[in-house]
C-alpha cells in the first residue's frame, strides 16, 4: 500500500518548488510516479462566453498567454525533478481553472499535493487552488502545504484527529503509509463525551487498535475543550511537535461542521503545518 501516483499543483505561485520537492518525497517512499499537472486557468466551459464576448482573435490571444504561462511553470517542474534525480514524473497541461482540473485529474492518482492560500501573494482568481473545493469535491486525499515553512518526509510525528466519522476514517486510512513511517503517531479525541455514540466506552481505543493491525504504534490522547475544534487541533499540534496533522474534512453546509465549529476553514486559514485530509 502506497501513493502509486501523486498529482502535484504546479503554478507561478512562490510555493510550488517547495510543493514539488515534499511530493517528489513521498513518491520516492513508494517508488511511485509524480504527476506535475499546471492548469492554463481558463474553465473548459468557458471558450464560448469568452469568444463572444470579447472577439475571436482576443480570446485566443489570451488563452495562448495562459497556455504559455502553464507551460514555463511545467519546464521548471521538469527541471525540478531532474535535479531531484526522480526516476518517475510526468507533466501534464489542462485547459482549465486550478481547483477544477485538480478535482479532475484526482480521479487518476493516490494523493493530491496543493498549497494553503497566500494572502500575501496576489493570484487571479481562476489561478487560485482553493484548497477546501478540492478537498471537498477531490476523489482522492489532499495534502495541503502552508504557504510558509519548510518540511521533509517522510513525517516523523503525526498527529491524527479522531471524531468517529466516515471523513475522518478516510482520511486516516489513506495516511497508511505516511503513518507507518512515523516515529510518533498521536490520536486526538476532542470531546469524547459530548459524542458517545461515536466513541464507545474508551474513546479511541478501536481506531489505536486498527492502526496497530497495521504495524502502526499509537497514543491516544483524549482531550477537552471549550474552544473550536479547528483551533484546538492546532494549538495541540503544536504541543507534540507534529510535522503532520491529518483529518476529515466538512464541509459549512453541515450539520457536523457546525458542531464542530468550522474545523475545516480554521485549520486551512490558520495552518502552520502540511494537512493531509480526506471527504
Amino acid at each position: 500500500m502506497g501513493f502509486k501516483t501523486v498529482v502535484v499543483h504546479v503554478s507561478v505561485s512562490a510555493g510550488t518548488e517547495r510543493r514539488v520537492r515534499l511530493a517528489a518525497q513521498i513518491v520516492r517512499m513508494s517508488k511511485g510516479r509524480l504527476v506535475g499537472a499546471a492548469m492554463s486557468g481558463i474553465s473548459r466551459f468557458l471558450y464560448a462566453d469568452h469568444a463572444t464576448a470579447m472577439g475571436v482573435g482576443i480570446a485566443a490571444q489570451c488563452i495562448d498567454e495562459a497556455r504559455e504561462s502553464a507551460r514555463a511553470s511545467l519546464r521548471r517542474f521538469e527541471s525540478q525533478c531532474a535535479m531531484l534525480d526522480l526516476p518517475s514524473y510526468e507533466a501534464r497541461l489542462l485547459d482549465d481553472r486550478a481547483a477544477d482540473g485538480l478535482v479532475l485529474q484526482s480521479r487518476y492518482a493516490d494523493l493530491v499535493v496543493l498549497g494553503q492560500a497566500n494572502p500575501g501573494e496576489p493570484i487571479a482568481p481562476l489561478e487560485e487552488e482553493t484548497p477546501e473545493f478540492v478537498a471537498m469535491n477531490s476523489a482522492r486525499p489532499v495534502l495541503v502545504l502552508p504557504y510558509a515553512g519548510h518540511f521533509e518526509a517522510p513525517f516523523r510525528r503525526i498527529l491524527v484527529a479522531w471524531d468517529g466519522s466516515m471523513e475522518a476514517t478516510r482520511a486516516i486510512t489513506a495516511a497508511i503509509p505516511l503513518l507507518r513511517e512515523a516515529a510518533k503517531v498521536t490520536l486526538a479525541v476532542f470531546n469524547a463525551g459530548r459524542q458517545a455514540d461515536a466513541h464507545g466506552s474508551e474513546p479511541g481505543a478501536d481506531m489505536a487498535l486498527y492502526l496497530a493491525r497495521h504495524g502502526i504504534k499509537v497514543e491516544v490522547a483524549s482531550q477537552v475543550t471549550e474552544i473550536d475544534i479547528g483551533s484546538a487541533l492546532l494549538s495541540f499540534a503544536a504541543d507534540v511537535d507534529a510535522d503532520l496533522l491529518v483529518m476529515g474534512c466538512y464541509g459549512h453546509s453541515r450539520f457536523r461542521e457546525i458542531m464542530l465549529g468550522g474545523a475545516t476553514r480554521t485549520v486551512l486559514e490558520s495552518m502552520t503545518l502540511p494537512v493531509l485530509m480526506a471527504h
